[in-house]
C-alpha cells in the first residue's frame, strides 16, 4: 500500500447495522470530503469478507478479494494511517458456522467449518478457520492504545436529557457469584523478562512431552502471564449456583464474552450448558454426541439437534421443569440466556442489567432479580462492587452524574486473554511448561483434564506509551486518575513495577492512584454522583469493559463514545463505539424496514478523523470539515434528529438527511475557508429546500420488510436501495 495508492482516510466495512449504516452515511461522507480533496476509501473487515479471503483456492476469480485486515494491520503501523473502524462481528462457532453457509447458498464453494477435525485436510481447513473467529480484527489493528470517553456534546446532552434508570433497592436480590479459588484469577502466574526470549509451551504427562505451541517470541521488557481454570471446580461452582439460584427465587444467569475469549469462554459457556442439563447428559450423553451435540454450541443449537428424539426431550423437558427460571434473551422467542455463546456479551449484558435496576427478564416476559454468574473473579469484582454500590446508595442521575474516562493498554496485543492460540483445553492430566531456549522454566501449573490454561503478554513499549499517555490525558483534564492495578494478582504487581517508576520519574506521582478493581469502581461511582469526573487507567479487558459499563449508565448507550487510538508509528485509528445491539437492529430493519442504530459514535469519530489528517498531511480544508462534523453532531442532539426505536418514525437514514444538512449548513456559515462556504452554500439550500420531498421518501419507505439479500453477505444493490431510498436526498448528494 503506497502512499500514492493509499486513500486519505480508510472507512472499515464491517457487518450487521453498522455497516447498514455505512450505506446511507459513507456517499454522504465521500461527497463532502471530495470538496477539500480528501480522498475515502474502505477496506473490509467484516466476517463474510475475511472468510472469502482466507480461503482463494476455494473461489472463482471473481468471487476472490484481498485480504483487506493483513492490509489494514501493514498501514497501522505507519504514521500514514488514518483509520476509521466500525464495530465488525467477533465471531463464535455458530456465527462463524452460519456466515459459512450463508456463503455457500450463495456459490462460494467454501468447505463447512469441521467441529471435530480428524483428517490433515479437516485440520488444515479448521486451523484457517480459527484465525477468522473471536477478536480477530481488533489485535491486529490496535497498533497503539485507547484514550476512550463521551464526546463534550453527547455528555452534555444526556445531563440535559436524562434516560431512564430502573429503582435499585437495598431489598435487591441481584448479585454477583464467581469462584472462590480454582480459576485464572487465582492461579495466574507472571514474570517480566531481562531479556529477548522464545519460548515454547509443553504438556508433560505419564505418556512423555506434547509440544502445545512453539516458537512464541518475545522482546525483553515483555510481561508474560500463564494461569488455568479447573474444570471440575468450575462445574462444582456451576451445579452449587443453579441450586442457589433456585432458593434464593431469582434469574440464572451467565456472562461471558465467547466472541472476545475466543478459545476460553465457549469451553466454560459449554460447562454451563451441561451443568443446567447434567442429568440428559449423564442418560444421553453418547447418544447426544451421536447427534453432533457440542455443548459449547449453545442449548439452541443443541435443542436442533435433538428435537426428532422424543426420549431426550422428555428428559429435557424434566430437568427444566425443576431448574430455577432463566435470564432471557428474548422471552417471545424461547431464546434463553444459554441458547447461543454470542448472545449474551458481559460487557453490554451486565451494564444493561444494572441500569435496569439489577433487573433481568425472565421466560414470563417479566423482570426479575438476578443472579449473575461470572466464574472467573480476574474482573467479576467491577460487577460485583457496582451492584453493591447502587444497591447501598440508589441509582445513578444522569442529570448531574461525572464522566468516567479511559486510558487502556492494549497496544500490540496486549493482554489478549483467550483470544489468542496460546489458550488450551487440556486433553489429559499433567503439568503444563512454558520453557524458554535457555531451558529456563518460566512458568508452569499442575492440570487435570479438561482444564482451560492460557497465557498472555504486554511488552514493555505499549506499556509505557500506556503510562504516557495516561499521564499526559490527566495533564490535560485535571481529573483525578486511577490505575486499576491489583497488587495482589501476579500480572498486575508486574505492571505496578513499571507504573510507580514511570510516575516518579515524571513528578505525578501524586496525582495518580492504584486501587485494585473492586475498590477503583467504588471509587470512581463515588466520584461521578458527586458530578465530578475520573480517568480509569486500566488494562485491556478492563478497558473493554469498562467502556461499556460507565457510559451505558451515563449516557444509556456506548455507541457514542470518543475513541481515539493514538497508533505507536505516529498514524490514527478512531473507533466509533460498540455493537453489541446490533443484532435486534438487522432483525427489525428485516421486518419493518426501521434501522434504530445510531451513528453519533460514527460523526464523532469522523471530526476526529479530519482534524487528524489536517495536521498529518497539511490540509486547512480538512479541519475546516472537522469543525463542522462537530456542529454537524451538536444539530443532531440539540433538534433530537437521533433515530427512535420505533418503526413509523424516523430512523437512520433521516438522521443521516439531517447530518448532511447540518454539516452542509456549518460549512457554509464558516468564515476560515472562503472557498468551501461557496461549495457547500448551493447545497445546504438544496437540502433545506428538500426537507418535506425528503422526510416523507424516508417515511414511505418504513413499514414493509426489507430484503438485503443475505446477513453476513448483503447484496450491495439490495442494501443500497434500502438504504437509500430517497431520490431527492441522493439526486442533492450524488
Amino acid at each position: 500500500m503506497s502512499e500514492q495508492t493509499t486513500p486519505d482516510i480508510i472507512y472499515t466495512k464491517v457487518d450487521e447495522a453498522p455497516e447498514l449504516a455505512s450505506a446511507s452515511l459513507l456517499p454522504i461522507i465521500r461527497a463532502f470530503a471530495s470538496a477539500a480533496g480528501v480522498s475515502v476509501g474502505t477496506k473490509d473487515i467484516s466476517l463474510a469478507g475475511r472468510i472469502i479471503a482466507t480461503f482463494p483456492e476455494a473461489l472463482t476469480d471473481a468471487q476472490r478479494q484481498d485480504d483487506d485486515l493483513a492490509a489494514l494491520g501493514e498501514l497501522v503501523k505507519t504514521a500514514d494511517a488514518n483509520v476509521i473502524k466500525l464495530p465488525n462481528i467477533s465471531a463464535s462457532v455458530p456465527q462463524l458456522v452460519a456466515a459459512v453457509k450463508e456463503l455457500q447458498a450463495q456459490g462460494y464453494a467454501l468447505p463447512d467449518y469441521p467441529e471435530t477435525p480428524s483428517t490433515a485436510a479437516e485440520k488444515a481447513v479448521r486451523a484457517k478457520y480459527d484465525t477468522i473467529k473471536g477478536s480477530a480484527v481488533n489485535p491486529v489493528l490496535r497498533e497503539g492504545n485507547s484514550d476512550r470517553r463521551a464526546a463534550a456534546a453527547v455528555k452534555t446532552f444526556a445531563q440535559n436529557n436524562p434516560h431512564r434508570m430502573g429503582e435499585w433497592t437495598a431489598a435487591s436480590k441481584t448479585r454477583v457469584a464467581s469462584m472462590d479459588g480454582n480459576d485464572f484469577f487465582s492461579n495466574e502466574k507472571s514474570a517480566t523478562l531481562d531479556s529477548a526470549a522464545t519460548a515454547k509451551i509443553v504438556l508433560e504427562t505419564a505418556k512423555g512431552e506434547t509440544v502445545l505451541k512453539d516458537g512464541v517470541s518475545y522482546p525483553a521488557g515483555t510481561v508474560v502471564d500463564a494461569t488455568f481454570m479447573s474444570a471440575a471446580a468450575l462445574d462444582a461452582f456451576l451445579a452449587a449456583e443453579i441450586e442457589k439460584t433456585k432458593a434464593e427465587g431469582t434469574l440464572f444467569s451467565l456472562h461471558m464474552k465467547a466472541t472476545m475469549m475466543k478459545v476460553s469462554d465457549p469451553i466454560i459457556f459449554g460447562h454451563a450448558v451441561k451443568a443446567w442439563l447434567a442429568p440428559v447428559f449423564e442418560q444421553h450423553g453418547e447418544k447426544m454426541k451421536a447427534l453432533g451435540v457440542n455443548p459449547n454450541s449453545g442449548l439452541g443449537d443443541l435443542l436442533e439437534r435433538v428435537k426428532d428424539d422424543a426420549e431426550i426431550m422428555a428428559a429435557i423437558d424434566a430437568v427444566t421443569a425443576k431448574r430455577p427460571p432463566m435470564y432471557m434473551v428474548n422471552s417471545d422467542k424461547g431464546i434463553t440466556n444459554l441458547h447461543v455463546p454470542s448472545d449474551v456479551i458481559i460487557d453490554a449484558s451486565m451494564p444493561a442489567l444494572i441500569r435496569a435496576g439489577g433487573k433481568g427478564w425472565g421466560p414470563d416476559g417479566k423482570e426479575h432479580d438476578t443472579n449473575c454468574v461470572i466464574p472467573d473473579n480476574s474482573y467479576a469484582p467491577v460487577y460485583d462492587a457496582a451492584i453493591e454500590f447502587f444497591k447501598a446508595n440508589g441509582k445513578l442521575n444522569p442529570a448531574t452524574a461525572g464522566t468516567v474516562q479511559n486510558i487502556g493498554l492494549m497496544a500490540q496485543k496486549a493482554e489478549e486473554y483467550g483470544s489468542h492460540p496460546t489458550t488450551f483445553e487440556i486433553p489429559e492430566a499433567g503439568t503444563v511448561k512454558m520453557v524458554l531456549t535457555d531451558g529456563t522454566v518460566l512458568h508452569q501449573h499442575g492440570v487435570e483434564a479438561g482444564d482451560i490454561w492460557r497465557s498472555a503478554s504486554a511488552r514493555k513499549a505499549p506499556i509505557e506509551d500506556w503510562v504516557t499517555l495516561a499521564i499526559d490525558r490527566q495533564k490535560a483534564t485535571g481529573y483525578r486518575a486511577i490505575f486499576w492495578l491489583d497488587e495482589t494478582r501476579a500480572h498486575d504487581a508486574e505492571l505496578i513495577k513499571v507504573v510507580k517508576p514511570m510516575l516518579e520519574a515524571k513528578g505525578v506521582s501524586g496525582k495518580f492512584e492504584i486501587m485494585a478493581p473492586h475498590e477503583a469502581t467504588i471509587a470512581s461511582l463515588e466520584t461521578i454522583t458527586k458530578g465530578e469526573n475520573t480517568i480509569a487507567i486500566t488494562g485491556n479487558v478492563l478497558r473493554d469493559y469498562l467502556t461499556d459499563l460507565f457510559p451505558i449508565l451515563e449516557l444509556a448507550t456506548s455507541a457514542k463514545m470518543l475513541s481515539i487510538v493514538k497508533l505507536m508509528q505516529g498514524g490514527g485509528l478512531f473507533e466509533t463505539g460498540a455493537g453489541g445491539s446490533a443484532p435486534k437492529h438487522v432483525q427489525q430493519l428485516q421486518e419493518e424496514n426501521h434501522l434504530r442504530w445510531d451513528s453519533l459514535g460514527e460523526f464523532c469519530a469522523l471530526g476526529e478523523s479530519f482534524r487528524f489528517l489536517a495536521d498529518q498531511k497539511g490540509n486547512a480544508k480538512a479541519r475546516v470539515l472537522g469543525d463542522a462534523v462537530d456542529a454537524a453532531t451538536q444539530g443532531i442532539l440539540d433538534n433530537d434528529r437521533s433515530p427512535s426505536r420505533k418503526a413509523g418514525e424516523p430512523d437512520n437514514r433521516d438522521s443521516h438527511y439531517w447530518f448532511a444538512r447540518y454539516w452542509a449548513e456549518a460549512l457554509a456559515a464558516q468564515t476560515a475557508d472562503a472557498g468551501l462556504a461557496a461549495h457547500f452554500e448551493p447545497l445546504a439550500k438544496a437540502l433545506a429546500e428538500g426537507e418535506a420531498a425528503i422526510v416523507a421518501e424516508l417515511a414511505t419507505a418504513q413499514g414493509n420488510p426489507a430484503d438485503l439479500g443475505g446477513y453476513y453477505h448483503p447484496d450491495a444493490a439490495k442494501v443500497a436501495a434500502v438504504m437509500r431510498p430517497s431520490k431527492t436526498l441522493n439526486a442533492i448528494i450524488g
